[in-house]
């Protein structure tokens, strides 16, 4: 070992060396950088954040391409996204919902609601690689597969996911699920799908007509097969959620509640229900009033399990906890309307976005306090964080 080493090291130095005397200029590799990727779902714009520093790099524009899609849209198709414009877009287009990145670090897709598709763009270039629609009208959140060969994308009014070609776009997959599918997760280990469904967030708000909401819940299926094996039912939308890689412990946020819970997947019962504060502004709403039915909507872990970052919505805060105690560490005030949490890659901090202020806020975990406010595009929606080559990177 000592002399593989040696030599190793004498041919390093007879580079150096011999660039040296012939004046050739030695490469130095530069390092990765953790980057957040942020959509702004209004703008129809992609920001990306450096984890580390706080400094912006790049905006792309992911919907170069609206006309051209709108004008070769049917009338079914352009009546469904005035709908979204409507309701779920509150007046405006749904141009960016989620982003995955590609595991070199080189491609982005991003999921395109009010265009009913998911388009994949080069991230250096901005230049949009390929573009295909999702089974009905809308698509919503993605999973990328841990190889990077299969992506997930939840197609809302068909009540499916599809999995598509990352490569081409092309459809290759899809399995049922309940009513306006949701959250797509992988486990830690790949072999398993989870989607989470919300219900039909546009029926009415009133407790005695929750039925017309219809089904939610969590569809596990076969990562490989795609063949759903099993369904759990739940009696609310089930938002974002994590689940544990012993794939057995699950927190989950639920539509019009004030927290999360804990749900045993094997058992198949909640364990534990934590109820966080409401703000002065917050006991003031109606149930109508809460956006698209979520009290809380965002929920992130640190890298080893033992931190929860929950983004009250209503409340405009961030609640910090310990596990497994389930204890508030504490409550950070945030910009407004905190709609996803995501946890950096290096697991030091808990990205918010503030889709009402047009802001990020920065939480660290271990002194949680926010230590950053980042302003971004319009109504950022969607926050991922992924360790991408330096040299996509534009500032």
């Amino acid at each position: 070992m000592r002399q593989r080493l040696g030599r190793v090291c004498a041919l390093a130095a007879t580079v150096v060396l011999t660039a040296t005397l012939t004046g050739t200029p030695v490469a130095h590799a530069q390092p990765d950088r953790d980057v957040m990727f942020v959509g702004n779902n209004w703008d129809g714009t992609v920001d990306l954040i450096d984890a580390r520093t706080l400094e912006k790099y790049q905006r792309i524009d992911v919907v170069p391409d609206l006309i051209d899609r709108k004008s070769e849209m049917r009338v079914d198709q352009y009546i469904a996204m005035q709908v979204i414009r409507e309701t779920a877009g509150e007046g405006h287009d749904q141009l960016v919902d989620d982003i995955m990145v590609a595991p070199d670090g080189r491609t982005m897709y991003v999921s395109r609601p009010s265009l009913g598709d998911v388009a994949a763009f080069d991230i250096e270039s901005g230049d949009q690689l390929w573009f295909n629609r999702v089974d009905g009208y809308r698509s919503d959140h993605m999973a990328l597969s841990l190889d990077g060969e299969t992506l997930l994308v939840s197609a809302t009014t068909a009540d499916t996911v599809n999995a598509l070609d990352p490569a081409t776009g092309e459809i290759v997959g899809r399995f049922d699920a309940g009513d306006f599918p949701h959250e797509n997760r992988y486990s830690a280990d790949g072999d398993t799908i989870y989607n989470a469904s919300i219900g039909n967030v546009i029926a009415p708000d009133a407790e005695i007509l929750d039925p017309v909401k219809g089904n939610r819940e969590l569809t596990i299926a076969d990562a490989e097969t795609f063949e759903v094996t099993d369904t759990i039912e739940f009696e609310a939308g089930i938002r974002p959620f994590v689940v544990l890689p012993d794939e057995r412990t699950m927190y989950a946020q639920l539509s019009f509640h004030n927290g999360f819970i804990e749900y045993d997947l094997e058992e198949k019962r909640r364990t534990r229900t934590v109820h966080l504060p409401l703000s002065e502004q917050a006991r003031e709403m109606d149930r109508s009033d809460y956006p698209l039915d979520s009290a809380h909507h965002g929920l992130a872990m640190n890298n080893d399990h033992s931190k929860i970052c929950d983004a009250g919505t209503i409340s405009d805060y961030a609640a910090v906890l310990s596990v497994p105690e389930l204890t508030v560490d504490s409550i950070v005030d945030v910009g407004d309307k905190p709609y996803w949490a995501a946890t950096s890659p290096d697991g030091r901090y808990c990205f918010l976005s503030n889709s009402d202020s047009d802001d990020i806020s920065v939480v660290s975990y271990d002194d949680p306090r926010e230590i950053a406010r980042i302003p971004v595009g319009d109504h950022p929606q969607r926050v991922r964080g992924y360790t991408v080559p330096s040299d996509v990177l534009i500032r």
